[in-house]
């Protein structure tokens, strides 16, 4: 199988998440769907990141748009890490790897691989990460597990689809929203 690239159509996964009931993709497709697919909540970088994206999410609703976000985390410990149902867009629980292996989204071959060329960008995160209280929680899933983003419109067409090649290797919040303006 091959990576997904603009212009595909998304696969109808079946998505279970860590407070709904379970459904498939294309019933959850409305206005622009982004699939920020991350590592597990454990992990102080992608809980901060989860925390971005909650903050803003009013702007991605003014745009639009909807988020999804893919973890390898189960029910239990999202529920755990996050607490109430007090998130504004679902967390899919990816913890067979389903939506991972599926959409070709590999791991890194290394930690140093996974750390990358990008170290400054990836300590800054956890610098903020670490200021705002976000603790390594317990580890989930494949560590070496690398991040894509996808924005998958209502006709089921990837709109844009990014493959990290290492951790920080992802568009911050401002782009993703300047990208759906």
């Amino acid at each position: 199988m091959k990576q997904y690239n603009v212009g595909d159509i998304f696969p109808n996964l079946l998505i279970s998440t860590a407070y709904k009931e379970d459904r498939y993709v294309y019933d959850v497709l409305q206005g622009k769907t982004i699939f920020w697919v991350l590592r597990y909540i454990g992990c102080p970088v992608c809980r901060y990141d989860v925390a971005q994206i909650a903050a803003n999410y009013n702007e991605f609703r003014a745009r639009n748009a909807q988020v999804f976000v893919v973890m390898q985390s189960d029910k239990t410990h999202i529920r755990e890490t996050i607490g109430a149902d007090e998130l504004p867009f679902d967390i899919i629980c990816d913890n067979d790897m389903r939506f991972y292996q599926t959409l070709m989204i590999h791991p890194a071959e290394s930690m140093d691989a996974l750390a990358g060329a990008r170290k400054d960008k990836l300590q800054k995160k956890g610098a903020l990460a670490d200021e705002n209280g976000f603790i390594h929680g317990d580890y989930e899933g494949n560590e070496l597990q690398l991040p894509a983003m996808f924005i998958v419109d209502e006709d089921r067409k990837i709109s844009y689809a990014h493959y990290a090649k290492e951790l920080a290797d992802m568009p911050e919040i401002d782009e993703v929203l300047n990208s759906l303006s």
